[in-house]
């Protein structure tokens, strides 16, 4: 049993360690920088620029777009509605040869209290290797593009989160915001995940996988939290994307009337934008919490695959409550832990949130795995915004306020 502890212990160790964070930027393929073979100029994305820059991101290993999701994230956005003009796509380096360099920027409708706010996230940042030294001028377009209130740039790797600082972006002031909690839902298929990304031997990772996923049970067991009780009054169903109705619109103009905090836009036309994707292979599934027939909270759980590891993920992409109310928050999730176990997932995830979600979480005694960098850096020219931003309690932070939940 020493030697299984071991194993376990040490593949937990190097997925803690090695795990890319969600929908991280990078602009590292491995290749040695070789020198710029022609000129290049910056200008800003067009629609018509999506096979130059689907090419580009496919050679430096970011996940695969499509031209209908490209549709629907720059013609079919919510915040189009507000925004006028409409704000900058964002920027390319363009060669004779063609596009060489990439920084996306993605317009998002953000609420503080009644004021109406137009964000914008970075997205899919991608240079080829000769025209590195170039990712500071189309970061510095993108801090510095105007008619926007808002700009993030979210689980980003160490170089792309300096340059932000460099210019200027600031930390959310969220201390464990980085600490990504998850619990493990199949002990075997982790183990055996992990050894074959690890290139664990066939013999040992065979032997390890069974001692592992055996240490990993019982310690699963210790782990296990959330034991599904519903209080008095509460019901959770499950109801489909397209459903997402009235009496969503009803909750979230209650939730606006509270204390003001940054929210993303969460009406129903805008949940279901948000979670509909053309051609992505993740589903998601929207649990309600009714009390006396009322829509009391909701909470979304995205289930996907990891690209690195091929784990089922189940991950909180959202969770909502009518005045933070704690019985409700908990109903929801129990609910979405048990939806991550009935859907097959490996392990469930939970990014980010606020600290009254946290904490209960925290009691379930989760993993942790803390992400490498900064995972939230935003800036906003405006200083009563500013002030806000500056006080953890001026945010509603979680997945949604990246690019996360938005690509396929």
């Amino acid at each position: 049993m020493t030697h299984a502890k071991s194993y376990a212990a040490d593949v937990m160790t190097r997925f803690l360690k090695d795990r890319p964070g969600p929908a991280a930027d990078r602009t590292d393929s491995g290749r040695a920088p070789v020198k710029a073979p022609t000129p290049a100029r910056q200008r800003e994305v067009q629609f018509s620029d999506f096979e130059g820059v689907a090419g580009l991101k496919e050679r430096e290993g970011l996940p695969k777009d499509n031209r209908e999701n490209w549709r629907r994230l720059w013609q079919h956005n919510p915040v189009l509605a507000v925004a006028r003009p409409p704000p900058c796509m964002g920027w390319v380096l363009e060669t004779a040869e063609g596009i060489v360099g990439y920084q996306g920027s993605l317009p998002l409708l953000y609420w503080l209290g009644d004021r109406t706010l137009v964000g914008a996230v970075g997205t899919g940042l991608a240079i080829d290797p000769a025209y590195r030294a170039r990712a500071i001028g189309l970061m510095t377009s993108f801090y510095r593009q105007p008619r926007v209130d808002l700009l993030f740039v979210t689980f980003a790797i160490e170089s792309v989160t300096k340059l932000s600082k460099i210019l200027h972006g600031k930390t959310l002031p969220q201390r464990d915001y980085g600490k990504v909690l998850f619990w493990i839902l199949d002990a075997r298929r982790f183990t055996k995940a992990l050894a074959a990304k690890f290139g664990l031997g066939s013999g040992t990772a065979a032997v390890g996988t069974f001692l592992g996923s055996s240490v990993l049970r019982a310690d699963m067991g210790l782990r296990r939290g959330p034991r599904g009780r519903l209080a008095d009054g509460f019901e959770v169903a499950e109801i489909g994307v397209k459903d997402i109705g009235d009496e969503f619109e009803d909750l979230w103009r209650r939730k606006l009337t509270e204390t003001p905090r940054l929210l993303v836009d969460r009406s129903p036309a805008s949940l279901r934008w948000h979670f509909t994707i053309p051609g992505g292979s993740s589903r998601a599934a929207v649990l309600c919490c009714r009390r006396s027939g009322r829509l009391a909270g909701y909470a979304i759980v995205e289930h996907s695959t990891d690209r690195g590891t091929g784990l089922r993920r189940s991950m909180l992409a959202d969770v909502l409550v009518e005045q933070d109310d704690p019985g409700v928050t908990e109903a929801l999730l129990e609910a979405a832990y048990a939806n991550a176990t009935v859907s097959g997932g490996d392990f469930f995830e939970v990014i980010g949130l606020p600290g009254h979600v946290r904490r209960i979480l925290m009691r379930w005694n989760p993993y942790v795995r803390t992400y490498p960098t900064d995972p939230l850096v935003y800036r906003t020219a405006d200083e009563s915004l500013a002030g806000v931003l500056a006080d953890e309690n001026g945010w509603y932070a979680g997945p949604m306020d990246g690019d996360t939940t938005l690509l396929p």
